[in-house]
């Protein structure tokens, strides 16, 4: 066995032809903060040189498989033997009782609800697991389990390193994927985050159908004095306008997700989000302005 093969040396890999590239072929992984937490608790476990060899393989296309399952990933790295190497990446799972007091905590707060029901991770989210006991992101060295096929005595491994920043490209796509190795899929907390905002009651079409077919629908009838009619009340004067923005622009469009009519190139969320911002601000600049 060459002493390369143990890590000592610069061994050559083998060049998969159907490998998986990254995306981030310069410059940091991970583009949203979500993203750059995950690749934070990897640089903490691996050496530099390490490191630097998982981002080249992650960039040349080395890792042929990735799996991404509730708790963890599977995936196989080519490296510079005939077959590739078996690489596992497991998460710590929260318990139910800790999933419960976490989807209360997230529930309790509406921002954070519709981030995520709108695909994005509030940023905020830490303090929704610290107040139920548990983490959603790895702190600890326990809450990550690392294993790699190869000889190299040191875990995690660059084959290791070279899927974990992969990953961090999934997540920057979708942060369900965190829960998910955390012990909960996308449409199980999405059901539970509905089901406590409306108040203990399944969020479907039936039941908000039949809360409705018990309300009684009162009409107002037309001012008795149509002189007033376009006239405002006294009271608007005394209201007070509240000009801050929002929170979340274009938030009922990303809950609505893509339309069936877009064929555009770009994305019609982030399109819709920035149309939002720059009517938004220029609505609250000519209202401060008339005031």
């Amino acid at each position: 066995m060459s002493r390369y093969d143990w890590g000592w040396g610069k061994s050559r890999p083998r060049r998969p032809a159907d490998g998986i590239k990254a995306q981030t072929q310069s410059g940091r992984f991970g583009k949203t903060w979500w993203a750059g937490l995950w690749i934070a608790a990897l640089e903490r476990l691996v050496d530099s040189a390490r490191l630097s060899r998982g981002r080249s393989y992650a960039r040349s296309g080395q890792v042929v498989k990735l799996e991404v399952g509730r708790g963890g990933v599977s995936a196989k790295v080519q490296g510079s033997r005939p077959s590739p190497y078996k690489v596992s990446i497991q998460f710590k799972a929260l318990s139910d009782a800790e999933w419960e007091r976490v989807a209360d905590a997230i529930a309790a707060q509406a921002i954070y609800a519709a981030k995520l029901l709108s695909g994005e991770m509030p940023e905020t989210i830490e303090d929704a697991f610290k107040a139920a006991g548990a983490s959603l992101f790895p702190t600890a060295r326990l809450d990550l389990e690392t294993t790699c096929s190869c000889p190299d005595w040191a875990n995690p491994c660059k084959h290791v390193a070279a899927v974990h920043y992969l990953l961090g490209e999934r997540f920057d796509a979708d942060p369900f994927l965190i829960f998910e190795m955390r012990g909960k899929s996308k449409e199980e907390i999405i059901a539970a985050l509905r089901t406590r905002r409306a108040g203990g009651l399944p969020a479907t079409d039936e039941a908000t159908h039949d809360e409705r077919a018990d309300e009684v629908e009162i009409t107002e009838p037309l001012c008795a004095s149509p002189e007033t009619f376009w006239t405002l009340p006294a009271e608007v004067k005394e209201m007070r306008m509240n000009f801050v923005a929002p929170p979340m622009d274009a938030l009922l469009v990303k809950r609505l997700g893509k339309p069936p009519f877009w064929r555009g190139q770009r994305d019609f969320g982030e399109l819709m989000e920035r149309a939002y911002k720059i009517i938004g601000r220029h609505a609250r600049r000519t209202a401060i302005g008339d005031r």
